[in-house]
């Protein structure tokens, strides 16, 4: 691939020298961050030609400056462009984009800005990686952090707020004064313009900004269990051997330790240039990019090797979609399924043959001590036929090595061996963090403190996973059994004990001074019904707390992580809407829960709107009720009560799909998100109740998601948990605010809801 250029950090000047940053302070008073690097900046000129140019992209505090040189080598320099990030600013991510850049092609990564008001401000930037694309969407979101800061400090700053104009990426040029802030961090992205002509996908890297870049991944407990059966070139490959059925595919998977950043390593796989690619992979001959979609889908046609042929030598080619995403923890998702296009129709003199389905994943991993060298682990899954398989691991002789599904898991391997052979692939971090010589002031404001990241991500465990890598044979399986009888019996009594201390800690998130009510379901009714038994589909049910991990009572100091309890709210109903358009602001509607005369009647109701892009479009809503109003001075009650920028950080989703297809699975994974951080959300807080209005749509690699997960719906049972997440010794330990079990639901029975 032809990359575009993109700066480095770290990188050597014409001269010779070591490029490096300093902090100036300025008058300014309170410490802020500053985020600084080369972007690409999209857009049409006023001849209607669409233009591409390298710009030095400044934000200090809520204000963004754009400067055709970096200003820290060319001092006095004025900014081309100069406005402030304003609270609706929205940030969308629209994934990869081919375009011609000095007359060479190439990839790039592409933000869009617009303002929820007014989408006519609007104005791209690109990036030369998805990790960095994602590293400017932390940046603009602390500038906006800021900006809500500022507007709940009274009417004065309002009015200085409206005053000052907002960041225009697009339209005329305005020549604006240089603007100095005070600092307290400076956060580069990026690297200098003098790697033009280098390999833009050599950035990347593990970033840790005192919790703003922080990945941390959890304890994944998946409802698989693998044991290790061969290792090729110090890549293990695995099968799953709980959910393996005679006569049907295989699950396996490869996995390995790559020395690079997992951006390399995505950037690597996901390109098609075929001198790269023959060096480490032994399967495709040709790979063709057929067409692409929103910047997270393609469909690519491909030629098999001729090693890879049949005994009667016929050519044989494929088609694939590939469909990615990167997680807010920065790993990468890539689903591989087999494809069909009309530019693509059967080829004379080929055997069109489907590809097995497969997924990649590749996320970084600490970097040892003492070592500046990134590391990544990859992981690909296959899904095989069973036949070959069995032959394979038990004869040690068969004609599977010589096939498709051994190719495919020796990837990794090929992967791993090529970029150990390219030093040049393999960096250090992509951004550093530099000392201003600003004091160390902290925010005093506890909303803005709390914007702080230091751990977003829990796993949820699947009803049937399991902590223990035994076989299923028959000598074995008696002592076994009884191990796990008496595993069992200690983690009962260990979960009893959680569940009682967990209910007596979560009455403090109630008023104790106000009976409780008690709340009969047969009052309320949904669209949606709710499910009797497991037997019974298209329905909801409300699953305990102990599918989910948890952060617990001593989580700050050790990190531990406990089995959730009962959920903090009662889930009383569901409906399942089929609308024109998304609806917000649902609880004022008169078909609402909340509109009747019992709903007005509950002491409080959490009203949690999914609205789900389709065509049509269809909207989720799930009514919590709790028998008391929350206590004033609990964590539930500052959430209800408090800001939206305080919501936005701390309301997390955590998704499982406990039964379905391997492939949905590992696209919606196990791994919560914060929701502000990842969609758009609106709440409304009236009466009785708050609304939450989660706009998927507002998200490209959401949407991308939720497309794959709506074509496998009515085969799929769907868990969730909503929690408020705690960072303070007194908020913890953590409580799942409600879950919901969402069972094989069908969209044609969705009712049509005119607004």
């Amino acid at each position: 691939m032809d990359s575009l250029p993109f700066n480095k950090v770290g990188s050597e000047r014409s001269d010779g020298s070591e490029h490096s940053s300093s902090s100036r302070s300025g008058a300014g008073g309170g410490g802020m961050f500053e985020y600084f690097g080369w972007v690409y900046h999209l857009g049409v000129n006023t001849l209607g030609h669409e233009y591409c140019h390298l710009r030095f992209l400044f934000i200090r505090g809520k204000y963004v400056e754009m400067y055709k040189r970096d200003p820290h080598e060319n001092p006095g320099i004025r900014p081309i462009r100069r406005g402030a990030v304003g609270p609706t600013l929205m940030v969308e991510e629209l994934g990869r984009r081919k375009v011609n850049h000095g007359g060479k092609g190439g990839d790039i990564y592409v933000l869009r800005f617009y303002n929820r008001l007014d989408e006519t401000k609007k104005g791209e930037i690109a990036c030369a990686t998805a990790g960095e694309a994602q590293k400017w969407m932390e940046a603009f979101d602390q500038a906006k952090q800021q900006a809500e800061y500022e507007l709940s400090r009274g009417a004065s700053a309002r009015n200085k707020l409206n005053m000052e104009e907002e960041i225009d990426l697009e339209g005329h040029r305005p020549r604006v004064r240089h603007y100095a802030h005070g600092l307290k961090r400076l956060i580069k992205i990026g690297q200098g313009p003098e790697m033009l002509l280098r390999q833009s996908s050599s950035l990347g890297g593990d970033v840790n900004t005192e919790g703003y870049f922080r990945t941390d991944f959890g304890d994944a407990v998946e409802a698989y269990v693998w044991k290790c059966v061969r290792t090729v070139n110090g890549v293990r490959i695995f099968q799953d051997v709980a959910n393996t059925e005679s006569g049907k595919g295989v699950i396996v998977k490869s996995v390995g330790v790559i020395e690079a950043s997992a951006d390399t390593a995505f950037e690597v796989i996901l390109n098609l240039d075929r001198h790269q690619r023959y060096e480490w992979d032994m399967l495709t001959a040709n790979l063709e990019l057929i067409d692409s979609y929103d910047g997270y889908f393609d469909v690519v046609y491909g030629t098999f090797d001729p090693m890879y042929l049949s005994r009667w030598r016929s050519k044989k080619d494929f088609l694939f979609s590939r469909q990615w995403f990167r997680g807010q923890d920065g790993t990468y998702t890539i689903l591989q399924f087999p494809a069909v296009h009309k530019k693509k129709p059967q080829r004379s003199g080929y055997h069109r043959t489907k590809i097995n389905p497969s997924s990649w994943e590749i996320r970084d991993l600490k970097t040892s001590m003492g070592s500046n060298t990134p590391r990544c682990l990859v992981t690909q899954t296959v899904e095989i036929h069973s036949v070959g398989w069995w032959k394979w691991k038990k004869n040690q002789y068969s004609k599977f090595e010589k096939g498709v599904p051994y190719a495919l898991l020796c990837q990794v391997a090929g992967l791993k061996d090529y970029i150990a052979s390219n030093p040049a692939l393999i960096f250090k971090s992509s951004a550093s963090v530099i000392q201003s010589k600003a004091a160390e002031a902290s925010i005093s404001n506890a909303e803005y403190e709390a914007e702080t990241v230091h751990d977003e991500f829990y796993d949820a465990i699947s009803a049937g996973s399991s902590s223990s890598d035994e076989e299923s044979d028959s000598d074995e399986h008696k002592n076994k059994e009884a191990k796990v009888r008496l595993k069992n019996v200690a983690w009962a009594i260990a979960s009893l004990a959680l569940k009682r201390a967990q209910a007596a800690d979560a009455n403090k998130e109630f008023d104790s001074r106000v009976p409780a009510i008690i709340i009969d379901p047969s009052q309320f009714h949904g669209s949606l019904s709710k499910g009797k038994d497991e037997t019974v589909t298209n329905c909801w049910t409300s699953p305990s707390g102990e599918g989910f991990m948890i952060r617990g009572k001593n989580y700050l100091e050790d990190n531990s992580k406990v089995m959730g309890g009962d959920p903090l709210l009662k889930l009383i109903a569901v409906d399942w809407f089929k609308v024109d358009k998304s609806i917000d602001r649902f609880a004022l509607h008169p078909r609402c829960l909340v509109q009747s005369e019992a709903g007005k009647k509950l002491p409080f109701v959490l009203v949690f709107n999914l609205q789900v892009p389709s065509k049509p479009n269809y909207s989720l809503v799930l009514y919590y009720a709790a028998d008391r109003p929350p206590n004033p001075n609990s964590l539930f009650a500052k959430f209800v009560d408090g800001s939206d920028m305080f919501r936005n950080a701390r309301l997390k989703l955590i998704p499982s799909i406990a039964e379905g297809y391997w492939m949905v699975k590992r696209a919606v994974g196990t791994k919560a998100c914060l929701l502000g951080k990842a969609v758009s959300c609106k709440y409304l807080r009236q009466d009785n109740f708050l609304e939450i209005d989660v706009d998927i749509g507002s998200s490209s690699v959401a949407r991308s998601i939720i497309g794959l997960v709506l074509g496998y719906v009515t085969s799929i049972v769907v868990d969730l948990a909503i929690l408020i997440e705690a960072r303070e010794h007194a908020e913890l330990p953590e409580y799942i605010l409600g879950t919901a079990r969402l069972n094989r639901l069908k969209l044609d029975s969705a009712v049509h809801l005119e607004v």
